[in-house]
């Protein structure tokens, strides 16, 4: 059972980005249940809707999620998504930099630095971009900010590179930006999740949710992890809770892995091929 935190006063606001589905979605359930109100924001309003229909529903007085629909890869929607925010509640106390893509691709294939470019834009430029534009924001209510990374960004792993290096790149960002912002009463976290069960991870590893070759790969990353099983999203919101909590205030410039032990085992092994 997902820890509950009971400590966010009514005024409390987190903007989750990726809070469409998976890891993303049940953050921002949690934090609903919290007592938090929360903003979601995706490409796609249907899954929104759902999402914040669910935040609604375990909310302890029924706050209701913003939903904001857009693309954050375009600096205008991420300036818009920011502004929405504060003209909604006027004021931001918690980002959560959750949303990415995975794509697999070696560096002889035509496509390499146009999947590589893409797959920066949205793991890596919109944590930096969305951060730089809450930050006066965030020192007003002395908040904090949790980036969501991946073990590969600690890890080499064969023909993921450009992902391995958005996410590297996102954990020295954070390591940074806690230095810097210390002073500004601003704490700032990355968690790194690994293999995690009905989430986007796949799409890394080549294959579609929900498929045959989906199944069997997670249950290959079953037979490799210490723990003997693929993650839960709510098991990686868990940690995100805590760190973004008042239980948390003096941890800042922190790395923690939520994987299951795949980075202490190097168990990046090859999924099975079908």
């Amino acid at each position: 059972m997902s820890v509950k935190y009971d400590f966010y006063d009514d005024m409390k606001v987190v903007l989750i980005t990726g809070s469409s589905s998976g890891i993303g979605a049940a953050i921002a359930v949690q934090f609903a249940q919290s007592g938090a109100n929360v903003v979601v924001t995706g490409r796609r309003a249907d899954k929104l809707a759902e999402v914040a229909k669910q935040c609604q529903n375990v909310s302890p007085k029924q706050f209701k999620a913003l939903e904001v629909v857009g693309d954050i890869t375009e600096k205008t929607q991420c300036k818009r998504l920011v502004e929405t925010t504060i003209g909604q509640f006027g004021r931001l106390d918690i980002l959560v930099n959750n949303a990415g893509i995975g794509t697999t691709g070696a560096l002889s294939d035509g496509d390499y630095y146009d999947k590589f470019e893409s797959l920066m834009q949205l793991n890596l430029n919109t944590t930096v971009y969305l951060t730089y534009l809450s930050v006066d924001h965030l020192s007003k209510t002395g908040g904090n900010i949790v980036n969501i990374s991946s073990g590969a960004g600690v890890r080499a792993v064969a023909g993921v590179s450009a992902y391995c290096m958005s996410k590297s790149a996102m954990d020295m960002f954070t390591y940074c930006c806690a230095a810097e912002l210390g002073p500004k009463n601003i704490r700032v976290n990355v968690i790194s999740p690994g293999p995690v069960k009905s989430t986007g991870i796949m799409i890394a590893a080549g294959a579609a949710q929900g498929t045959d070759q989906s199944d069997a790969i997670f249950e290959h990353v079953g037979q490799v992890l210490p723990v003997g099983r693929p993650g839960r999203p709510e098991e990686v919101a868990d940690a995100v809770l805590f760190v973004a909590s008042d239980h948390a205030q003096f941890v800042t410039g922190t790395h923690m892995c939520v994987d299951g032990g795949i980075v202490a085992a190097n168990a990046f092994a090859a999924p099975p091929k079908h």
